[in-house]
């Protein structure tokens, strides 16, 4: 084991696509975890298949690493803010950060949120410019923007003075000076090692260790994983879980268990001392924010409050006329068990029951719930989602809604159709500052103004913008937005999708579906390019007489369906339409599947709104 004085524990945080991911997989290598002759794998890190398929971090993850005789514990954390929860509680096991900034793009909307939630812990800060051989490297406007952010987040004058290295995570070289190119990474590790300080914590007092994350193993159960704030852990040791919101929780417990992170493994010890990040199994009730003590001394330690969740949808069991037939898990039982295993693990998640068979969830923002979405259906779950609706407050009797600070990098002719899409969503510009031919803008906009922008954003500025945004404060209701300015083309009959009713249908819009597809009535086929929704026959045959002549058919072409990912069926839902979730299928469908029925409501509402 290493000393208290070899250990340093760090986190990497940045905006997504900073290269945080990259960057640890060069600190592995050169931190001597593989063999000479060993194959390694790009973005090790991201071990999950949507983490990989899609090139983002989503869970946080320990790593260690040795350089000379020290030992670093690194935490590489998810940069979307949808996945800011588990940036907040990881901050809790570290004592500095690097802050890694892309010397292109410099700070972002999420490095402000993630430096902020350190700077208030007092964690010391190094700040690493990466990917500085990048042709469009700005590396010394960048440095200018990181000082102002950190004047902006009132930092100390001691991390208002962080020590800078420049960084290209992909060659796995830093340097002190932007001038001088370096040869690998030393000079970041000695940067740990000199200015982030070893973990403080008495040894011989009683133990007191905060879980601050959880992970899971078929074989052993839940792992509680922690750093060891004081005293020592030892296996087969019998230990108290308390929680310090809830001080009438006292469990006993016992440490079966215990491991060391090595590399990108767990490697069993016998006992772990103050300062050392470990893994512990043999409580299977153990939860994200408490205290395991020692039972003569009973402490429980503080624990961040975790920011509310801004969204929420309804879970509810599909009930359309496929149901059950492609899913595995479909029953009401199934669905909130496996709603409620997910919240033992993320701490930024709320579900409540909303009736017998349908949950409301409530998350970080649509990324947050659509990834758990997609993982629930590769599980071989099959359910129906609802809408987006945003959370509101009640702020001094007024009602408020989350607002997120939006930043978008776009090119110069593409501005003036962002700068009016926003006003239409009821943003505020707050800033505009060029950056050679694109233009950065910043707004402060409804979240709810934001459900749906994303794909019409990439198709104003030709797929070349960027935009990602943040949760900054609450602000009272900003009046109706609307969302869509379009219908939807619903199938009148079930059966399956034929040639000639879908050449009929795409008169009237885009289709979602090919020919031979099975339909159902009530379910949505496509795009309706007038702003109603319009009824189609999709399942419509060519009546075949011999009446006609044979060469006076014209061949029918149809056109090339739209597929929709999961998070563009989110966006392209109405409010009275449901999302269908199968591990095969994706489809949107009316709430009310009936015809008449929907006709009748129509009516109703055109009468109440005269």
């Amino acid at each position: 084991m290493a000393s208290q004085e070899k250990i340093r524990n760090i986190a990497i945080i940045a905006h997504v696509d900073h290269g945080k991911t990259t960057l640890v997989d060069e600190l592995l290598k050169q931190g001597g975890i593989y063999r000479e002759n060993q194959a390694t794998q790009d973005r090790v890190m991201d071990s999950g298949d949507l983490e990989r398929e899609r090139g983002i971090t989503i869970l946080a993850k320990n790593t260690a690493v040795t350089y000379k005789d020290y030992k670093i514990n690194i935490v590489d954390t998810p940069g979307h803010a949808d996945f800011g929860g588990e940036v907040e509680r990881i901050l809790k096991m570290v004592n500095g950060v690097i802050l890694l900034v892309d010397a292109a793009e410099g700070p972002m909307p999420q490095t402000r949120f993630v430096l902020q939630k350190a700077l208030e812990l007092g964690h010391k800060v190094i700040v690493a410019v990466n990917k500085v051989d990048k042709p469009d490297a700005r590396i010394h406007e960048v440095m200018d923007e990181v000082l102002e952010l950190l004047l902006e987040l009132e930092a100390t004058d001691e991390q208002f003075n962080s020590p800078t290295v420049f960084c290209s995570g992909r060659q796995g070289t830093a340097s002190y000076s932007p001038e001088e190119s370096g040869k690998d990474l030393t000079p970041l590790f000695e940067t740990i090692v000199n200015y982030i300080d070893a973990p403080q914590g008495d040894e011989n007092a009683p133990l007191q260790l905060l879980v601050s994350s959880i992970d899971y193993n078929d074989y052993v159960g839940r792992i509680a994983i922690g750093r060891i704030e004081q005293g020592t852990i030892k296996v087969n040791q019998e230990v108290t879980i308390c929680d310090y919101h809830d001080p009438a929780l006292k469990q006993k417990g016992k440490v079966v268990a215990l491991y060391a992170f090595d590399g990108l493994g767990k490697a069993p010890i016998q006992s772990a001392s103050a300062g050392e990040i470990v893994a512990l199994s043999g409580m299977s009730e153990i939860t994200i924010g408490r205290t395991l003590c020692d039972p003569l001394h009973v402490q429980p330690l503080p624990f961040v409050k975790i920011s509310d969740p801004t969204i929420e949808m309804t879970f509810a069991v599909n009930d359309s006329p496929f149901a059950g037939k492609e899913g595995k898990f479909v029953t009401s039982r199934n669905l909130r068990d496996r709603l409620e295993k997910e919240l033992l693990k993320d701490v930024s998640l709320h579900v409540t029951e909303a009736s017998t068979d349908a949950f409301n969830v409530a998350g970080r923002g649509e990324m947050h719930l659509s990834i758990l979405m997609e993982t629930m259906r590769r599980e071989g779950f099959e359910f129906s989602v609802s809408t987006p609706r945003v959370l509101t407050k009640l702020i001094d009797g007024k009602l408020c809604e989350p607002m997120e600070r939006m930043v978008a990098d776009v090119p110069e002719e593409c501005m003036g159709a962002v700068i009016e899409k926003m006003g239409k969503r009821k943003g505020d510009l707050l800033g505009m500052t060029p950056m050679g031919n694109r233009y950065r803008l910043e707004f402060l906009v409804p979240s709810r103004g934001l459900f749906g922008y994303r794909s019409e954003f990439l198709t104003d500025t030709r797929g070349e913008g960027i935009m990602s945004s943040v949760l900054d404060s609450y602000a009272p209701m900003k009046g109706e937005i609307e969302r869509r300015q379009y219908g939807s083309l619903v199938s009148f009959e079930t059966g399956e999708a034929c040639t000639y009713g879908l050449a009929a249908a795409q008169e009237r819009g885009a289709l979602f579906i090919g020919p031979g597809t099975p339909v159902y009535a009530g379910m949505v086929v496509g795009i309706c390019s007038r702003n109603e929704d319009m009824n189609v026959n999709v399942c419509k045959k060519k009546q075949l007489t011999n009446m006609r002549a044979s060469g006076s058919d014209e061949a029918l072409r149809l056109t090339t369906p739209r597929i929709y990912s999961l998070e563009q069926c989110l966006e392209f839902l109405a409010d009275d339409e449901l999302l269908e979730c199968t591990p095969k299928s994706l489809r949107i469908r009316k709430r009310e599947l009936d015809h008449s029925q929907r006709m009748r409501e129509l009516m109703k509402k055109r009468a109440q709104e005269q």
